[in-house]
């Protein structure tokens, strides 16, 4: 598959350019895409950010250098990208759990991160179902969470901030700006390099925003695949993401729009396998 052998060829020019800053565009060209959609569409299949797997990557072969050869903690640290051995040896630590000095003795433990490989899985056994939508823009109220997506963070933040603005009032405020209740996730203001994101928890009101503790966000206009599924909460929909990503967009002559995505919540008990719920992905055609 067209999608398969792209990404191949990434992790080959990633691999061969360890010692290099590598430029995002420049990965971007080689899957033939655009550098937001790839940067997305690789967090989302892998679970890591491509500067989380790169980071990953150097501290391996840097551990092996340092365990395997005389060159210096300082030379090693300059050659995969750090601006000091400070900076070095505490993601080394981070990575290793002992600092790269340590790395030199006889029988030190290691971790070794190892290169990704993609394998294409024909399922087949669950079609997708989806729709296309053009919406105009519109205003959002709600509460903002800034989370980093480093080490899966994000994904456990959010259910918590679903549960924290549930305890604090703010879904039964929001509940009352919006007669239906259907509640909206807004993942937005991705910052690749340095893996963070925001999360709104939200609904659609043109309102004006009286409540201090509730903020106004602009959905621009776009043109969404809309994307119905069932299922309980979160697993459910953190299922249809993988699926979107690693099933529909490889599929398919579409990229992410560089857009905010949205997750529809209607009334219902989420925790039903009954739940109906809904994700919208900007789109374009590449």
């Amino acid at each position: 598959m067209e999608w398969l052998t792209r990404m191949e060829a990434v992790l080959e020019l990633i691999e061969s350019r360890m010692e290099d800053k590598l430029d995002m565009d420049e990965i971007a060209r080689t899957a033939q895409t655009s550098s937001f959609h790839f940067q997305r569409m690789f967090h989302i299949v892998t679970g890591y950010t491509i500067a989380e797997y790169m980071r990953k990557r150097k501290l391996t072969l840097a551990a092996q250098e340092l365990a395997s050869s005389s060159a210096k903690v300082v030379d090693v640290s300059f050659k995969y990208g750090y601006d000091s051995p400070e900076s070095f040896t505490k993601a080394f630590r981070k990575a290793h759990g002992i600092t790269p000095s340590a790395a030199r003795q006889p029988g030190a433990s290691l971790k070794a991160f190892p290169c990704l490989a993609f394998h294409l899985s024909l399922k087949g056994d669950k079609e997708m179902e989806y729709k296309l939508v053009d919406k105009p823009a519109f205003h959002a109220i709600g509460k903002a969470l800034h989370t980093t997506t480093k080490d899966g963070e994000n994904l456990r933040r959010i259910p918590e901030f679903w549960g924290q603005c549930n305890e604090d009032g703010t879904y039964c405020r929001l509940a009352e700006l919006e007669p239906t209740h259907h509640f909206l996730g807004i993942c937005t203001d991705f910052k690749h390099d340095t893996e963070e994101m925001s999360y709104w928890i939200a609904v659609e009101s043109n309102q004006a925003v009286e409540d201090t503790t509730l903020d106004s966000y602009l959905v621009p206009a776009n043109t969404w695949a809309v994307f119905p599924a069932s299922g309980a909460m979160p697993h459910a929909m953190q299922q249809l993401w993988e699926r979107i990503f690693q099933e529909w967009f490889p599929a398919t002559g579409y990229e992410h729009a560089d857009g905010p995505e949205l997750e529809v919540y209607p009334s219902g008990n989420p925790s039903s396998e009954d739940y109906q719920f809904e994700v919208w992905i900007p789109i374009k055609k590449k």
